[in-house]
This record gives C-alpha cells, sequence and structure tokens, in this order.
C-alpha cells in the first residue's frame, strides 16, 4: 500500500486520469478504433509506474507522453460534412450498399457505382436516399465504365471538387486449396481487386489532389492474416494494401490522405449464391489435370462448400464498424493509415505480423479447420509407404 500511494503512484494516477478524461472526450467526436489505442495508453501509463520511476523522470515522461498523445488525438477530430462529395464503387450489396446510404444520412453527395444500374441494389437506393446520392454504371474491369464516370462526376462537382474515392468493389471467389484455383480465377480476383480499384485510383487521382481530399481502399484481413483456401483473394487484397502503402508516402506532398480498411469476417453478398458454387465448382473440376482430381479427389473438392457454408453463418451481420471507421478515415483531421473493424481483425493482424512463423502455423491449422475431410490420396492408409 505504502508503494502504491507514494509519490510517483500520485502522479501517474492524476496523469492518467487527465490523459483519459481527455481523450475521452476526443472520442465522443472520433468513431472508429480509437477507443482501443486509449487502453494501451492506460497500459502504458501503469507500465511506467511499476518500473518505479523516480518522481522526477516519472514527471518527464508524463509530460512527455500527454503532449504527444494529446497532440496526436486533436487530429482525431471530425471535419464539418458540408455535402463534400465521395465516389464509392461497388454499391450493389455488402458494404457499397451500406455505405452510400450512411454518407448520404450524413450529408455528404454520393456517387454510388454500381455493377448493375438496373439491379435491385441500384434501385434500392435510388428509392431510398436524397437527391444528393447519385446512382452510376460502373465495372471498374471496363476502361470505358470509368472513364465515363470520371466525365461525369467531373461535371457535377466542377469547383467544388471531389473529396473522397473509395474503392469497395471486390469479389472472393472460389475458395479452396491454391492448387486447386484455376488461374481465370486467380485472374478474375486481381482484376477486380487489385487492378480495378488501381485503375480507379488513378483515373480519379487529379481531384483528389485538387481538393487535397481522401482515397480509402477496402482490403481485408486475409490480405496481411495468410488464410488457407484464400489464396487468390488474399493475394490480391494484399496488393491492394502494398499499393496503398506506397501511395500514402507518394501523395503526401499533394495533401492527400491514403487509408487502408481490412476487415475481419462480416456478412455481405461477396461469398455468393449457391448457383455460383455450383459453377464455380464446375470450372475448378474442368481445369484439372487427370493427375490432380486424382489426388485430391471430387470429394475433397465437393465438401470445400462447407467453408462457404460457415462464412455465412459465423460472420457477424453488423457492418456498423465497417462504416463507422470509413467515416473516419474520410472526416478526421488526420485519419489513420489502417483500419480493421471486426472482433478479431486486430488482433489476428497483429499476431500474423509478429508471431513465429512454426506458432501462427499450428494455432492457424487449430483454430481454422473447416472441414475434416482430406484429399484422396491422403487419407489412404499406405500414402506414406508409397510416398517413401
Amino acid at each position: 500500500m505504502g508503494t502504491f500511494f507514494s509519490d510517483p503512484g500520485w502522479l501517474c494516477l492524476t496523469v492518467t486520469a487527465l490523459l483519459g478524461g481527455t481523450i475521452l472526450c476526443k472520442l465522443k467526436t472520433s468513431p472508429g478504433q480509437v477507443g482501443r489505442k486509449v487502453v494501451c495508453l492506460v497500459g502504458l501509463w501503469g507500465g511506467a509506474y511499476l518500473i518505479s520511476l523516480s518522481l522526477f523522470w516519472g514527471l518527464v515522461l508524463f509530460s512527455l507522453l500527454y503532449f504527444v498523445m494529446y497532440t496526436y488525438f486533436s487530429g482525431q477530430e471530425l471535419l464539418p460534412v458540408d455535402q463534400k462529395a465521395v465516389l464509392i464503387t461497388g454499391c450493389d450489396s455488402g458494404f457499397g450498399y451500406g455505405l452510400a446510404r450512411y454518407l448520404d444520412e450524413l450529408g455528404f453527395t454520393v456517387f454510388a457505382g454500381v455493377l448493375d444500374e438496373q439491379g435491385s441494389g441500384a434501385e434500392e437506393l435510388r428509392r431510398t436516399c436524397s437527391k444528393h446520392l447519385s446512382v452510376f454504371q460502373l465495372n471498374i474491369t471496363n476502361t470505358q465504365e470509368i472513364k465515363e464516370a470520371y466525365r461525369k462526376v467531373k461535371e457535377k462537382v466542377q469547383n467544388k471538387g471531389l473529396w473522397a474515392v473509395i474503392n469497395n468493389a471486390g469479389v472472393l471467389g472460389f475458395p479452396t486449396d491454391g492448387e486447386l484455383i484455376p488461374m481465370t480465377e486467380y485472374k478474375r480476383c486481381m482484376a477486380v481487386n487489385f487492378f480495378g480499384a488501381v485503375e480507379v485510383t488513378k483515373e480519379f487521382l487529379p481531384l483528389l489532389r485538387k481538393s487535397k481530399g481522401r482515397l480509402v481502399n477496402i482490403s481485408s484481413m486475409a490480405g496481411g492474416v495468410p488464410m488457407q483456401k484464400m489464396a487468390a483473394y488474399g493475394s490480391s487484397k494484399a496488393a491492394l494494401i502494398m499499393f496503398s502503402s506506397i501511395l500514402r508516402q507518394e501523395l503526401s506532398k499533394w495533401g492527400v490522405k491514403v487509408s487502408v480498411i481490412q476487415p475481419g469476417g462480416f456478412r455481405t453478398n461477396i461469398s455468393g449464391t449457391s448457383q455460383m458454387w455450383e459453377k464455380l465448382e464446375r470450372t475448378v473440376l474442368d481445369n484439372l489435370s487427370p493427375e490432380v482430381q486424382a489426388d485430391y479427389g471430387q470429394d475433397y473438392i465437393l465438401s470445400e462448400r462447407s467453408f462457404l457454408r460457415l462464412m455465412k453463418t459465423s460472420s457477424d451481420p453488423d457492418i456498423s464498424p465497417v462504416l463507422l471507421d470509413v467515416r473516419h478515415a474520410i472526416s478526421a483531421q488526420s485519419p489513420f493509415a489502417f483500419y480493421a473493424p471486426g472482433k478479431l481483425s486486430y488482433p489476428w493482424l497483429c499476431f500474423a505480423s509478429f508471431s513465429p512463423t512454426g506458432i501462427f502455423d499450428y494455432l492457424s491449422r487449430k483454430i481454422y479447420t473447416y472441414s475434416k475431410k482430406m484429399p484422396r490420396v491422403l487419407s489412404t492408409s499406405n500414402w506414406e509407404d508409397e510416398a517413401m
């Protein structure tokens, strides 16, 4: 008791209370993941006390950290909306659809690009949103549609400028072992998830540079965490993260801020329908050599549907964490470079980055067991003898 209530102890408690109160006030106007960092800060104060700093050095350290953190969190205040113009791709459903409605409600001028402007998602946006939301055709793998979208947006914003581009459109492909995924699926994932986002970005950057606005790319936790069955999807999302990180540095001289969103498991339509699964299964089987198909077996390949069913049942239907993080990325004075909405996204990204490879692989196998089904050859009792 005497040690805890010594002068350094009281100093820690006082500074923690002051800093915590200051940051919590900032949090009222700063959605997103700022709250997680408050917990880290409290840990810093406690750690500083545990190493028994002297009163003088404790005062110096706390004063310095207080100044740094106050300056840092001051940049998290949200800028006024003022009908700022925002372009969002992939608004037919999922995150894009939710973002279009959410940002429209907040007062942004929203340009909602959709794959099918006659589809149900596009019609619902027209019916439910304000006059400040425009829906237009935008297949991000079609150069002509991207250029036409640029022309329309530039014509509408005129001198007002375009404040933000949110590259959201994406595809999952058929999740299965990397050896089994057809090259057409690798190319499709790269075409939409990476090259499409790059082309949209390059086309609209002149408007973003003029407004000193924001570029927000929706990647995935799978872009930073190696996940079985996700070779095509994860690789394309990892490429998008690296592209964004390089642009973040290059565009800083123009005043453009770049953020990456890496969501965890949320329930959207990206996994597709049963009809799409059947089509992709046939594509996988049709593109396998007889040797590979014999080694894996058709039963193993068809059992991969269990992964897609797991995605639908275990994912979170509440996408509001993603919406809040995107809002913070386009509205905060100093947005974060990376956001990881989702219950386990942030811990898994940290674990994948800092843990030894052997430990990560072991725990990954234990936790992400989608099916007990093994490839046909591996399930035979004499496989090891044949391999020898």
